[in-house]
């Protein structure tokens, strides 16, 4: 199947916002009453990036990067200053009516869904308001059903649902009228460790099965390290990185943690090119990089010392990869 490479295209995309700012005191509160100061924030300088169709990829930053202020001008809500947009063919502040029609939105923090009826009378609401075909809205909540495990919690109210069964029902809800296209931030916020598992095998299964392009915006970089090839990373209002995490990782992530357990041996061991993070007379915890130590001659290396009976490397994490790339980029 060919896709198209510039489904999603943002060019020179800028955005400003001007923010009233007073210092502290009652005078000054006073003053600000009839004289406003103003301050103005750039919260998107020269943003492009292209997005294809199918892709699932990871939106990265900071809080208060730009990453919702993206968002926003993707989903039509707001209008850039400067640069142009095109979704699907779409202008999206321009074509909203019709654009919608085309997207889903979950906001991990925000519901679509009416607090105090069951689960099932909010989809029919939306139903009417995507005015989705009665078979289309059938085959639709059947099918989510199945995936999302809905079964018995589709007549319960919504005020009486766990934090992981809403967040499953809000992900339904986005998902009756068909998008093409899935903005999900922070999807996963907040859930225990089985709820996360099932929304993230959901998106890929949809990613895979219909072909829904994915834009996830996350702080858990395992949602990132679980479903997206690519991420794009923001901080303070410029996209500082974009490509995949295996470039990120042999990039940064060239650091590895060697734990190795042997006989007894009382004397610690200190080896070049490594730091010797931790040392008791039956364990061992070294830091290294690859780049400099080669795995084989540091095992080696202890061998002639003590009877080595168990070893692990784990490489770094993804989350101190990430934050490697924020100090590069001082935010």
């Amino acid at each position: 199947m060919n896709r198209n490479k510039d489904w999603i295209k943002l060019d020179g995309i800028g955005k400003s916002f001007k923010v009233a700012t007073r210092t502290a005191g009652l005078k000054e509160a006073t003053k600000a009453l009839f004289v406003r100061k103003h301050t103005v924030v750039e919260a998107l300088k020269d943003i492009s990036f292209s997005i294809a169709e199918g892709e699932i990829v990871g939106y990265i930053g900071p809080n208060g990067a730009g990453k919702s202020t993206t968002i926003k001008v993707m989903s039509g809500i707001l209008v850039p200053d400067e640069g142009s947009c095109t979704v699907m063919g779409y202008t999206p502040w321009k074509n909203r009516t019709e654009y919608v029609k085309h997207i889903g939105v979950v906001f991990g923090q925000r519901s679509q869904l009416w607090w105090d009826v069951p689960v099932i009378d909010s989809f029919e609401l939306l139903r009417d308001i995507y005015k989705i075909p009665e078979h289309t809205y059938k085959k639709n909540v059947d099918m989510l059903t199945e995936m999302l495990a809905l079964e018995t919690i589709l007549q319960t109210p919504v005020r009486q649902l766990s934090l992981g069964q809403r967040m499953r029902c809000e992900i339904a809800a986005s998902l009756l009228h068909s998008p093409k296209l899935l903005f999900l931030d922070e999807p996963t916020i907040g859930l225990d460790a089985v709820s996360k598992l099932a929304v993230r095998n959901f998106i890929k299964r949809l990613n895979q099965e219909k072909g829904v392009t994915v834009i996830l915006t996350t702080h858990d970089m395992s949602d990132i390290e679980a479903l997206a090839h690519r991420i794009l990373m923001i901080g303070k209002g410029t996209l500082l990185y974009d490509g995949s995490l295996d470039e990120l990782r042999s990039r940064f992530g060239t650091g590895r943690t060697l734990t190795v357990d042997y006989r007894e041996y009382p004397t610690p061991i200190d080896i070049p090119l490594t730091t010797r993070m931790e040392w008791t007379s039956e364990r061992a915890v070294y830091s290294f990089d690859t780049e400099q130590v080669v795995l084989a001659d540091l095992v080696s290396h202890l061998s002639k010392y003590v009877e080595i009976i168990d070893i692990s490397v784990e490489s770094k994490a993804i989350d101190e990869i990430i934050v490697q790339l924020y100090e590069e980029h001082q935010i």
